[in-house]
């Protein structure tokens, strides 16, 4: 983005128009993050706002930040129809893209709702729009009049919306540990896994454990399905011992959360997350799609 202090035929002036939009970047790239789980997807979003905002006369926008998100959030509805129907054709399970949070916790938003990847997958079984009134409610914390406008509905249906999201939010997943036993059940998983110790990994998961490996149908060690249960997620991880012989394990924050990425010299192997509660570990999300590594850092 370039800008000028000459005004344009919108009768505002360049700088305005960007001013406006670097304000509200970190909100809509977060929007349209959560409502697909693609890192890429969200970038080509953002830039296609901006684009609209260039070509829109915005001598008659009173709020600026409203119509970037309307416009971002009807973009993103849209690409979601369409990634719906790629998806149906993905080779394995398929998991959002991770993303960085070390700088921006909450990515945009008010609150870091619908961010970690179990969230994620479970936004992505709903419809998009009552995905979209999800992510604008909870992570937004938008109105019910506000959502409604961008949705083009009414006020309660949009409140009904967000009601069934949020109810199979909550009815899928446990309540979450703190971050700190979050990442002590991470280090535990780890050290059991790299030494093959099927006793101990037993210990740290929970009885309805479920491993989800997307590997884009290329990593090599990428379970096509889902491996669920406790005894036969800990011999699953046992089995592959090997695959850890000389990888280097880096720490980050993705999708707010402590993550391990593994690599085997330069090459990404794997990004490894966990959704956790008192009961263990109840989900593993292996992360091996090298197309979806490409943004993770270290």
């Amino acid at each position: 983005m370039t800008s000028s202090a000459v005004d344009d035929p919108s009768g505002t002036s360049i700088d305005s128009a960007v001013d406006a939009f670097t304000a509200a970047r970190p909100r809509l790239f977060g929007i349209a993050y959560r409502m697909l789980g693609s890192v890429a997807e969200a970038e080509d979003i953002v830039q296609e706002a901006w684009l609209r905002w260039q070509r829109t006369d915005r001598s008659v926008v009173h709020n600026p930040a409203g119509f970037l998100t309307t416009v971002t959030t009807r973009l993103a509805l849209n690409t979601a129809d369409s990634a719906r129907a790629r998806r149906e054709q993905y080779v394995g399970p398929w998991l959002p893209e991770p993303v960085d949070t070390s700088g921006d916790p909450s990515l945009g938003a008010e609150k870091a709702e619908a961010l970690e990847a179990a969230v994620l997958v479970l936004l992505e079984k709903l419809r998009p729009e009552h995905r979209a009134a999800y992510v604008l409610r909870e992570a937004f914390d938008y109105s019910y009049d506000e959502i409604a406008e961008i949705l083009a509905t009414t006020p309660p249906n949009a409140r009904q919306m967000v009601s069934r999201a949020r109810k199979h939010v909550q009815s899928s997943r446990k309540e979450p540990v703190e971050p700190a036993e979050h990442r002590t059940l991470l280090e535990a998983f780890l050290a059991a896994a790299r030494d093959g110790d099927l006793e101990r990994l037993e210990q740290v998961l929970s009885a309805e454990v479920v491993s989800t490996s997307d590997g884009a149908g290329i990593a090599p060690r990428a379970a096509r399905r889902p491996v669920a249960g406790r005894d036969n997620v800990a011999r699953f991880v046992a089995g592959w011992a090997d695959w850890w012989t000389d990888t280097t394990l880096t720490w980050l924050e993705t999708n707010g959360q402590a993550s391990v990425l593994v690599k085997r010299g330069d090459a990404a192997l794997a990004l490894l997350s966990i959704s956790s509660s008192t009961s263990g570990i109840d989900q593993l999300l292996w992360v091996m799609a090298p197309d979806k590594l490409t943004h993770v850092p270290g």
